[in-house]
């Protein structure tokens, strides 16, 4: 059976985040981590609203920004972004020749700027979930 798609419209903020509150304490629980088996998650009226406030959400720090809050080299922030040095050197460079960062990578620099600033204050096991998935096969 074909998967209906997401009709986006506009979305307030806070009613969305009101609605995903009462939608919290009608459940009362978080959602279990399934079985491999489960999959995938029924799609519900919480994860449309999660889906259409990402959707619109703009998050993004410029390369500038991001380079003289933290003191980091641009093969840093080459590695935070996933692209080369010579890349993050073009965001720099005032020629028109060079290619602007994409949303992706302005992206990565605000999570990593959000990683850098509130590290301590994110729970253990969201760090975990966040931050071990890339490093279970490297060790």
């Amino acid at each position: 059976m074909a998967k209906k798609r997401f009709v986006y419209h506009p979305i307030d903020y806070h009613e969305a985040m009101e609605r995903l509150e009462q939608l919290a304490q009608q459940l009362a629980q978080p959602r279990e981590s399934k079985g491999e088996n489960s999959y995938p998650y029924p799609i519900t009226e919480r994860e449309q609203i999660l889906i259409r406030l990402y959707s619109y959400c703009e998050l993004g720090m410029t390369p500038q920004r991001f380079y003289n809050k933290w003191d980091l080299t641009r093969e840093d922030m080459a590695l935070i972004c996933s692209c080369s040095t010579q890349t993050v050197n073009g965001w720099f460079n005032t020629s028109r020749r060079c290619y602007p960062p994409t949303p992706g990578h302005l992206r990565h620099l605000a999570i990593m700027d959000f990683l850098l600033e509130d590290f301590e204050t994110i729970p253990k096991p969201l760090l975990e979930r966040l931050l071990s998935k890339g490093l279970e096969g490297r060790m």
